[in-house]
C-alpha cells in the first residue's frame, strides 16, 4: 500500500464553499470506486477560516484543498482512474506520494466518517533549506523537532508525511507534508495553541523553544501554512 496526498485549486474566482460542498459530496465515493480507501479531506472552511492570520505562503497561489488517501499501488499504470477523478473535480492538482509516521494518533476526538474533526487541522508543507542536505534536514526535523512539537504544542494529533516521490510534473518542491490538529481555541488564542492558558511564562518558553528548532530546519518564506477543517471518509 502507498500513501498519496494531493492538492486541488479551483477555476480562479470560484466559490469556495461550492467548491467544498462539491468535494464532500462527490470525490470519497469516485475515489473509492477508483480503488483508494481511508481517504481525507482537508479544506478552508467557516471554522478555519479563523485562523487566517496564522497562514504562511511561498508566494504562489495556494491551493484550495488536499485529498490523503491509501493504494495498493501509486504507480502511473495503476491509478488512471484516480487521476481520472481528480481532474474532473478541480481545475488542477498535484500529488505525491508519501511515508507517513503518526506521531500522536487522535484518541481526543477520533475522526468519525463523513463527519468533521472535532478542532482544526494545520496543514504544513516543508521545503529543503538551501544550507541543509536532505540528511540533515531529516535528522533535524524528525529526530530532534518532533519531540518539541509534541512538549510545546496542545497537537491532538500529529501525523508527519515524508515526500517519497511527486506524481505530477511540476509539483511544488514539498519535502515534508504534517498535519496537527488542535482544539479550536487555538485558532484565536495563542496561549492554547502553545499549551500555556493562564501562564505567560511557560507560553514564552514553549514560543521561544518551538521558534529556534523550527529556524534550524525551515528556511521562513519557503513554506506553506494553511489551517483546514478535517474530514474523514
Amino acid at each position: 500500500m502507498e500513501k498519496v496526498i494531493c492538492l486541488l485549486w479551483s477555476e480562479d474566482g470560484a466559490d469556495r464553499a461550492a467548491f467544498n460542498d462539491r468535494l464532500i459530496a462527490h470525490l470519497p465515493g469516485a475515489l473509492r470506486a477508483a480503488g483508494a480507501s481511508d481517504i481525507r479531506i482537508n479544506l478552508e472552511d467557516a471554522i478555519s477560516a479563523g485562523g487566517a492570520h496564522l497562514r504562511q505562503t511561498r508566494g504562489a497561489r495556494q491551493h484550495d484543498a488536499a485529498v490523503q488517501f491509501w493504494l495498493h499501488s501509486a504507480n502511473q499504470a495503476r491509478r488512471g482512474g484516480v487521476d481520472h477523478v481528480l481532474d474532473g473535480c478541480c481545475a488542477r492538482w498535484h500529488g505525491w506520494v508519501v511515508a507517513e509516521s503518526t506521531i500522536i494518533a487522535n484518541a481526543a476526538h477520533p475522526a468519525q466518517p463523513g463527519q468533521r474533526t472535532a478542532g482544526w487541522a494545520q496543514l504544513a508543507f516543508l521545503t529543503l533549506p538551501a544550507w541543509l542536505t536532505h540528511a540533515e534536514w531529516l535528522e533535524l526535523w524528525q529526530d530532534c523537532h518532533t519531540q518539541v512539537a509534541v512538549e510545546t504544542q496542545a497537537n491532538f494529533e500529529y501525523v508527519q508525511n515524508l515526500v517519497v516521490r511527486a506524481l505530477t510534473d511540476g509539483a511544488p518542491p514539498y519535502t515534508a507534508i504534517v498535519e496537527e490538529c488542535f482544539p479550536e481555541a487555538a485558532l484565536r488564542d495563542p496561549f492554547v495553541f502553545f499549551d500555556a492558558v493562564g501562564d505567560p511564562a511557560k507560553f514564552q518558553a514553549n514560543l521561544d523553544r518551538m521558534m529556534e528548532s523550527c529556524d534550524r530546519f525551515i528556511d521562513r518564506g519557503t513554506i506553506d501554512v494553511i489551517p483546514t477543517g478535517q474530514y474523514s471518509f
